[in-house]
């Protein structure tokens, strides 16, 4: 059976399809991304989940075609209000970026210029997409950081991103990021680095304007709670490859693939007392990116592996309520355990 392309939502603003990036060194090719597929769904929230290095912000990052040497797309494609970004010339890429999509990314401390004000930075894309004066692009950063709940918004304008809290530099890269009512916005780890407190307020702002402008939302994290807190869709990634994806109701409520299970087994829980030897991990570690397994790539850690994941890929295939699985476990050819139990309940 032939791997599918085609997810299961109304209205999709952007459909990902088959979507290959690799990075290239003089020994080897590393594939970062290697054949993702995804969909987000107009007004909706997608999180992109995984571990360190399964390839969420390359993802994220191809989207926006901002991939560098010795990096590549090497196929797919990105489909956004129809239109297939890869085909777009780098002219075009950038009425795009800041514009119709923007992004959040991880450090707002690397990410906002030192030697520039908050304002001026917010105002450039005021000058540049909406053809604005200096003036009037300054006026309309003073509103956009009242927008996302800075105080004083008119001496923070003013000032340095080095003067401004850590809570307070994520609201600016946020301000930035709305700046011209962007229709979808790409959300890469935007709590990191913020104590609790803040990260709840900086996620309840954004949900707050993703109602309010009606903007769709791609959700990069490593963190299952923000997922839970935010998404509609949830799409679990392990070493480039999607391995399942479905509604964020049934990936809590049913996870099916051994990895996802695994990340949601590892949460702690507040209404359980565990000892420190009934915490549940996830054994062993992600290979390194020269040593892809030939068959399932989670089959080295995965406890139920059997002799067809070791040798082969399973494709990403879709059940008729539209959520989607890799894994053998869940296919006719399944040559396991016929009564293997994943997440507690009988597959079979």
């Amino acid at each position: 059976m032939a791997e599918t392309t085609d997810i299961l939502v109304e209205e999709p603003i952007l459909e990902v399809r088959n979507l290959q990036t690799s990075f290239f060194t003089e020994k080897f090719e590393v594939k970062a991304v290697d054949g993702v597929n995804f969909a987000v769904p107009k007004g909706k929230t997608l999180g992109i989940v995984g571990e360190s290095g399964s390839g969420k912000s390359i993802t994220s990052l191809s989207i926006l075609r901002l991939i560098k040497n010795p990096g590549k797309i090497k196929g797919g494609e990105i489909i956004f209000k129809g239109e297939n970004l890869l085909d777009k010339t780098e002219s075009q890429m950038r009425q795009i970026r800041g514009n119709e999509i923007s992004m959040i990314f991880q450090e707002p401390m690397t990410s906002l210029n030192p030697v520039y004000t908050v304002g001026q930075q917010i105002s450039e894309a005021f000058i540049i997409h909406q053809n604005m004066s200096k003036k009037e692009a300054m006026l309309r950063s003073v509103e956009m950081l009242e927008l996302v709940g800075i105080p004083s918004p008119k001496q923070r304008v003013k000032q340095y991103p080095h003067e401004l809290s850590g809570g307070m530099r994520q609201r600016v890269m946020i301000a930035m990021a709305l700046a011209c009512d962007p229709e979808l916005l790409i959300a890469d780890e935007p709590t990191t680095a913020l104590d609790v407190t803040i990260q709840a307020q900086i996620l309840e702002l954004m949900e707050e304007l993703q109602d309010r402008l009606g903007m769709s939302t791609i959700m990069i994290t490593h963190d299952l709670g923000v997922v839970a807190e935010t998404c509609d869709y949830v799409a679990v990634m392990y070493m480039g490859k999607v391995v399942e994806y479905a509604t964020v109701k049934d990936l809590f409520k049913n996870p099916k693939h051994p990895y996802t299970v695994g990340l949601l087994n590892s949460l702690p829980r507040h209404d359980i007392d565990l000892g420190e030897e009934d915490l549940t991990v996830i054994q062993g570690s992600v290979p390194a990116p020269d040593q892809i397994p030939e068959g399932c790539r989670f089959a080295p850690r995965c406890p139920f592996a059997s002799d067809i994941c070791q040798e082969r890929l399973p494709h990403l295939e879709q059940s008729e309520d539209g959520n989607q699985i890799r894994c053998w476990i869940y296919t006719d050819e399944w040559d396991g355990d016929p009564e293997v139990n994943v997440n507690g309940k009988r597959t079979s």
